[in-house]
């Protein structure tokens, strides 16, 4: 596929009889043995599908949060925790939000099936955008003046890194034969930050854990890229081979480590070192697997300048009052009691 076009993968037949892709042999976009059905500017398309997998993840954790508030503690035994998640997995707003995480997990894989790892994870960033905008919807709170300039440094930061990195699209499955040690690289980084973690404690510790869950998470979005561009193969093919399971398996792996990250401390400590984590390590393991570019020489200054504005806003956004204040309650528990609940004002005699 030449750069910034999306072509369609509708099999030709040869004369020779059908074309049979080798499973270990990497596959260039616009690969001889597809023809052309459509053109679709890909950038654009890779963009809109990233920035909705963002919006639909982001508006999935604000309405489960949103479940969990609405339902008040169950005390600090392992039987009263069991009765309240039930209560809160009954919630239709963590209901609705199950149903969106679903859907950002089919978008984010659309998007790497059609663009490159290190154009899509990046964008992935905007997530804390969009749980900002439908937080404050949610939670009935208009983000301040220090919100509003967080969240303007990291948009700006996005789309002048994005602008001037200019990922291009690499091929749609790995290189043979670099999944093992890159694989065994990954897994070594993440098992040593852990253990470093596990001698720290508050802040050092949550920024340790978020670095962890970010390069597990920048892994599983690498293994969906991998595992779309083997759909080729056939549904069949792809249920037996390895990335799949591995994919499902890293993926577990990310979303416990993040858990961990959330309860080690603020999220004004997880959350630069998840979100930068996440696209650097993406833009390396798109570099190394995929074969994928981005711009360097005098396009180095504007890319670090914009990875230094996504990190201020990220940290702006994740100690901001309007996120880590009153934002994170219950409209009713952060308004007071209503009407109906104030003690009656004293009568004269």
């Amino acid at each position: 596929m030449c750069r910034g076009v999306f072509r369609g993968a509708v099999a030709r037949t040869p004369r020779h009889g059908p074309v049979r892709p080798d499973p270990g042999r990497p596959r260039p976009r616009g690969h001889p043995e597809f023809a052309v059905a459509a053109e679709v500017p890909v950038s654009a398309l890779t963009v809109v599908l990233a920035l909705l997998a963002a919006l639909s993840n982001a508006s999935a954790s604000v309405l489960q949060r949103r479940a969990a508030t609405d339902e008040s503690g169950g005390g600090s035994g392992a039987r009263q925790a069991l009765r309240w998640l039930a209560r809160v997995l009954r919630r239709p707003h963590w209901l609705a939000g199950a149903g969106l995480l679903g859907l950002s997990t089919g978008l984010q894989a659309a998007a790497l099936a059609v663009g490159s790892l290190s154009l899509v994870q990046p964008l992935m960033a905007s997530e804390l955008l969009f749980t900002l905008a439908v937080g404050s919807v949610v939670f009935h709170s208009r983000p301040d003046r220090r919100t509003w300039l967080a969240f303007a440094a990291l948009a700006f930061g996005l789309a002048l890194f994005l602008g001037a990195a200019a990922p291009s699209a690499g091929n749609e499955t790995a290189t043979p034969g670099l999944w093992l040690p890159v694989g065994g690289t990954l897994a070594g980084v993440v098992v040593v930050v852990v253990i470093v973690a596990r001698t720290a404690r508050g802040a050092p510790r949550a920024a340790l854990l978020g670095l962890a869950s970010a390069v597990s998470f920048a892994a599983t979005a690498a293994l969906m890229k991998e595992v779309m561009g083997r759909l080729g193969q056939g549904l069949g093919a792809v249920a037996t081979q390895w990335p799949l399971y591995v994919t499902l398996a890293v993926g577990v792996v990310s979303f416990l480590l993040l858990q961990s990250a959330f309860r080690a401390g603020s999220l004004t400590a997880s959350q630069p070192a998840l979100t930068l984590g996440d696209a650097v390590t993406s833009v390396v393991l798109g570099w190394v697997l995929f074969q994928e570019e981005i711009g360097l020489g005098v396009r180095v200054l504007p890319e670090v300048l914009g990875v230094a504005l996504i990190g201020a806003g990220s940290i702006g956004l994740a100690s901001a009052p309007t996120v880590s204040g009153a934002w994170d309650t219950a409209p009713d528990e952060r308004d007071g009691p209503g009407p109906d609940e104030r003690e009656p004002a004293p009568q004269r005699p």
